[in-house]
């Protein structure tokens, strides 16, 4: 069984699950709606204040989706109970960010400035020139928005100089040694 898949989820306060027809889950918070479809051979069940998932059978396809889909629904209720938000940082002498309306404007050390424009159920925060913050309540669009914008400047090896998460560990390398002689 697995250890993942069969863990109750709890839904919060405020919190509405309906599963549909096919196993369309639509989940409605205070953060916002989400809608996924899942795999409709998955069983998913809700009674008395928590969702459960089961499996049909033990064939390997059902066994992998088992915690997967559990996982789906579990991201779905804390996005729309708690809501995700990533963190990055800017590094890099004149390297900064400023929000302009619904966009993000970063000058890190192109000829122009980058302009990242705000998606529908993002939103970002610029609290300091030098960080960013990325909220939403669909948590796998948080983390594909958080990545495009570090994919703007990724951080170098040699200075570490570029846009990284705030827990993230740059791996530094030694720069080029004296002359020979």
């Amino acid at each position: 069984m697995s250890r993942i898949g069969r863990m109750p989820i709890a839904i919060p306060a405020g919190v509405e699950v309906k599963v549909a027809e096919g196993n369309v889950v639509t989940v409605k918070g205070p953060k916002g709606t989400l809608t996924q479809s899942l795999r409709p051979e998955m069983i998913i069940k809700q009674e008395a204040g928590h969702l459960t998932v089961e499996r049909p059978s033990d064939d390997k396809l059902h066994r992998s989706l088992h915690g997967l889909t559990r996982t789906l629904l579990h991201n779905m209720v804390v996005g729309v109970s708690e809501g995700y938000k990533k963190e990055l940082e800017i590094n890099g002498v004149g390297y900064r960010a400023a929000k302009e309306g619904k966009n993000l404007v970063l000058t890190v050390g192109y000829s122009h400035p980058v302009t990242v424009s705000e998606i529908d159920g993002i939103s970002i925060d610029v609290p300091a020139p030098n960080k960013i913050v990325i909220s939403g309540c669909d948590k796998q669009a948080v983390g594909q928005f958080a990545a495009e914008v570090r994919e703007k400047r990724p951080p170098e090896p040699y200075k570490g100089k570029g846009i990284k998460y705030v827990d993230e560990v740059i791996r530094r390398k030694v720069g080029k040694t004296g002359a020979k002689k």
